[in-house]
């Protein structure tokens, strides 16, 4: 191996990306939501002989699944709405309250502009926020589902 890869390719070591992250649900008040093993699919002895749609569907169906577009769900549809109703306040408030936005902040810095820019503040904040949970509490189930997912269609009929 040294011969072809080079005196550190014995030592070279690959980095694990879930190596710093909590597991699922981690942080959470009422704790992690482990989903058991035999809970996962709802027919594990007939998963053999299935084509891959049939176990995409079955994949769908399951447990693990729906747990995790639940966990999706309960963070993107508040973020959402909250943003939603944040930037259409800037726009009626804009369009409608032309001395509340007009009213000096600091020099030449108005309601509106420190409005506007806070627009900007919010969607970098609600990248962070997105990501951040997604690798807190979906990413690691939903790629477990999807190496299970890809086992279980291996050798499946397309």
């Amino acid at each position: 191996m040294e011969k072809e890869a080079g005196p550190d390719a014995a030592a070279m070591r690959l980095e694990d990306p879930w190596h710093e992250a909590p597991a699922a649900g981690w942080g959470e008040p009422d704790g992690p939501r482990v989903i058991p093993a035999e809970e996962r699919w709802s027919r594990p002895e007939e998963q053999g002989g299935l084509s891959a749609a049939e176990i995409y569907l079955e994949v769908q169906r399951s447990p693990a699944f729906r747990e995790v577009r639940r966990s999706y769900r309960r963070f993107v549809t508040p973020a959402a709405a909250a943003f939603l109703l944040w930037y259409l306040a800037y726009v009626i408030a804009a369009t409608t309250a032309h001395d509340l936005m007009a009213w000096p902040v600091v020099g030449a810095l108005n309601v509106a502009m420190v409005a506007g820019l806070g627009q900007f503040l919010t969607t970098f904040l609600l990248t962070w926020a997105y990501v951040r949970h997604a690798r807190l509490h979906r990413d690691r189930a939903a790629l477990e589902l999807r190496w299970e997912t890809q086992e279980m269609t291996r050798g499946a009929e397309l």
